[in-house]
């Protein structure tokens, strides 16, 4: 039988299979279900049913006769993850440890789609054959395919090509027949949408939607990373003809109908490279001694109307996402860098909370109202800092009183209980051709926490607005009025389990942190920790590991507080320009403040949350992506070069180490450990040698060469250049 014959044939007979799966049948019978006629047609469908039963999809309940290979009631519905070592893994709700799918049980399926399995008889006591923990299954069906999109390289002949993935979330090249190249060249980084995966097929076949450019062009390799998480990396023409069309809202009517703010000395605080400004502080003495200190925030919603177009798009993407070198905006350029950007010597309508407050920081009084401001000075971060260092420099009696009541407001935040995570942000200077040449690093300093400490009491002060009913924390009882449906910014307690390992991990380099307590004092813990660690070698990876032991933010309608900052009542409502949620609030404010309007449909509002907290962390992973490619490129550069770094981790394939110049972080394979055989110790996170009892363990000072970089993979190979 030919190969396309027998490949047609198996996904007839397993679809057949799988819309009657209680019903058994031989091979004539399935002949004449399916209208197959001929000697030659029938003998290929009996090889094809004895096929699909040695492969463990079909049953034989007796001579000649299959049914679908089912065990009812030992059959599950999980989600399945494609692993590169051909060990693959189905997560089942309720199911805690992971199903293991080896190579040739998996269907064809891939990661994320949804699929049924069935239970595996193994030896052992829950142990993969191959040593991976998670009791063995196969793939029976797949239930629901997901739209699959990859990016990788091209490679073309006359007859046929292939695509290489990037992404190690498919470990098969993908088959790319010749009438769904399109304009793809060979050696084209390019963008592929999965077709389908013929039974007994060694490769999936794919079709070429987009070509990105050459392969280590820096613009086709930063759209690549974007193409890879499915995020945007070109903006939509109709979309910008819509915001150039916008005209400035600023005229005397509008301004008449908002609290006047121009004549208040008024400054933004921004990164020197910014351009789209989304928030100004402001400041004044009042007549009774007491300071106004304004926080305003750029007016997105009165020019990005609901149904609009504009709207639509900056919903589907919910977030700017920043790149080594570019960012991906939300809003077309028109809207987030000229109307809404609060730029100095231009009036511009904002959004505003505007504080009372005594010397000591304590807010008296506030409200929220649309307003119009004038911005008299653009700093940068670093002009800022220089006037609170020195007391000199414009305005520098209004930036030094609002760092003096940020201090305030900060010293009281921790004492609450908020929990301090000031790690150094990694930096590259990039040449016109966007290669790096240098690593430095980005430390918050006071500018930074000026701005940051206003912020927060906004958002802050947004959320109680709403969330707080008849003055109570959180109103009980069966009479209480129950808070309008609104959007929250939260954060959950830590899992007890990760906090004694970042406690017993501590503890190794002489540490002490509680595990155990209320959140006060877990918080008090964790910042006296991360004071102690300060300048000291295990200070990055102890502070990676106290982040990692936190939950997620995330945006819901159900507020439960937020643990890190240690406020009851958070949302965000500063950054309408970056952020889609902060437009939600601001629409949902317009609403609840200025029409006492009745609560939007809570369970609507939950689902763009989600959608929300969905595409931030796909923002989030794309970004790290394109650090760890710029990282890949900045070592592929200095290959042979040694480096003193730090154990960052330790597995069974070998120990990450961190350079302690750039933060770049490097494998040592462990088949490269020539001197011994090493033994992965899983409860203390280190590799022994067998012979010599040599240990490696998080901590460990190493001086490491930089053997191999994988650009697609973005990964750094090192080798010990110590004996």
């Amino acid at each position: 039988m030919a190969k396309s014959t027998l490949t047609k044939l198996v996904e007839r007979i397993t679809e057949w299979f799988n819309q009657h799966p209680n019903n058994s049948y031989n091979y004539l019978q399935i002949s004449q279900e399916m209208g197959i006629f001929g000697r030659s047609n029938r003998a290929d469908v009996y090889e094809t049913l004895e096929l699909l039963g040695k492969q463990g999809f079909l049953r034989e309940v007796s001579v000649g006769r299959y049914t679908l290979s089912q065990i009812k009631g030992e059959d599950k519905v999980g989600i399945f993850d494609r692993r590169h070592n051909g060990m693959h893994q189905v997560m089942v709700d309720g199911v805690e440890e992971p199903y293991i799918v080896l190579d040739g049980d998996d269907m064809q399926a891939l990661s994320g789609d949804k699929v049924r399995i069935q239970k595996k008889m193994q030896r052992g006591h829950g142990r993969s054959s191959r040593g991976m923990s998670g009791p063995l299954a196969r793939v029976i069906e797949v239930v629901e395919r997901v739209p699959h999109r990859y990016v990788g390289v091209l490679q073309k002949n006359n007859k046929y090509a292939f695509v290489t993935p990037d992404s190690r979330g498919l470990d098969k090249d993908i088959y790319i027949p010749n009438e769904l190249l399109g304009k793809a060249h060979d050696g084209d980084k390019v963008v592929v949408d999965f077709q389908r995966w013929p039974a007994f097929s060694k490769n999936p076949i794919g079709k070429v939607v987009d070509v990105l450019g050459r392969k280590g062009e820096n613009t086709a390799e930063m759209h690549s990373i974007l193409a890879e998480y499915g995020l945007p990396y070109k903006y939509p023409r109709p979309v910008e003809k819509a915001a150039d069309k916008i005209a400035d809202g600023c005229t005397p009517e509008e301004i008449a109908r908002r609290v006047d703010m121009r004549d208040v000395c008024t400054f933004t605080i921004d990164p020197a490279d910014a351009k789209d400004f989304d928030d100004a502080l402001s400041l004044r003495r009042l007549d009774n001694g007491h300071w106004e200190a304004g926080v305003h925030i750029a007016d997105v919603t009165y020019y990005v109307r609901p149904d609009s177009i504009i709207n639509k798009e900056a919903f589907s993407r919910a977030t700017s996402v920043y790149l080594v070198d570019r960012t991906i905006p939300m809003l077309p350029e028109r809207l987030c860098n000229e109307l809404c950007s609060l730029r100095q010597d231009e009036e511009k309508l904002t959004f505003s909370c505007i504080f009372e407050m005594d010397d000591d920081a304590n807010v008296l009084k506030s409200r929220i109202c649309r307003t119009c401001i004038r911005s008299n000075r653009r700093f940068t971060y670093e002009e800022a800092q220089q006037i609170i260092e020195t007391g000199q420099g414009d305005y520098a009696a209004e930036v030094l009183q609002m760092d003096r009541l940020a201090k305030q407001l900060r010293a009281r935040r921790f004492a609450e209980g908020a929990i301090a995570f000031d790690r150094a942000e990694v930096k590259f200077e990039i040449d016109e051709k966007g290669t790096p040449v240098s690593v430095y690093f980005k430390v918050s300093k006071d500018a930074n926490k000026l701005v940051e400490e206003f912020m927060l009491l906004a958002n802050r002060t947004v959320a109680e607005a709403i969330g707080k009913v008849g003055g109570n924390q959180r109103a009980k009882g069966k009479n209480a009025r129950k808070p309008k449906a609104f959007v929250y910014r939260v954060h959950d307690q830590p899992q007890p389990e990760k906090l004694e390992n970042l406690a017993s991990l501590a503890a190794r380099f002489g540490h002490k942190m509680p595990s155990l307590g209320n959140n006060r004092q877990i918080s008090q813990g964790i910042n006296h920790l991360m004071s102690e660690i300060h300048d000291r070698p295990e200070e990055n990876m102890l502070s990676m590991l106290a982040i990692r032991s936190m939950a997620k933010a995330v945006y819901t309608t159900e507020n439960i507080g937020h643990y890190g900052l240690a406020f009851d009542y958070y949302t965000h409502f500063t950054s309408p320009i970056r952020r889609y949620p902060d437009c939600m609030v601001h629409r949902l404010l317009d609403r609840y403040l200025a029409q006492e309007g009745r609560s939007v449909p809570r369970e609507q509002l939950e689902q763009e949350c989600k959608h929300c907290s969905d595409m931030e962390q796909l923002a989030a992973s794309a970004e790290r992506a394109s650090i760890k490619y710029k990282q890949a490129e900045y070592l592929g550069a200095r290959l042979g070069q040694t480096f003193d770094g730090t154990v960052s981790g330790v597995s069974e394939w070998g120990i990450y180490v961190e350079l302690n110049d750039s933060k770049c972080e490097g494998l040592v394979p462990v088949r490269d450990l020539k001197d011994d055989h090493y033994v992965y110790d899983e409860k203390n996170f280190c590799l022994i040698g067998r012979r010599t009892h040599r240990r490696f363990t998080l901590g460990d000072k190493l001086r490491v060469q930089v053997a191999a970089v994988n650009m697609e993979r973005r990964t750094i190979d090192f080798t010990l250049a110590e004996k």
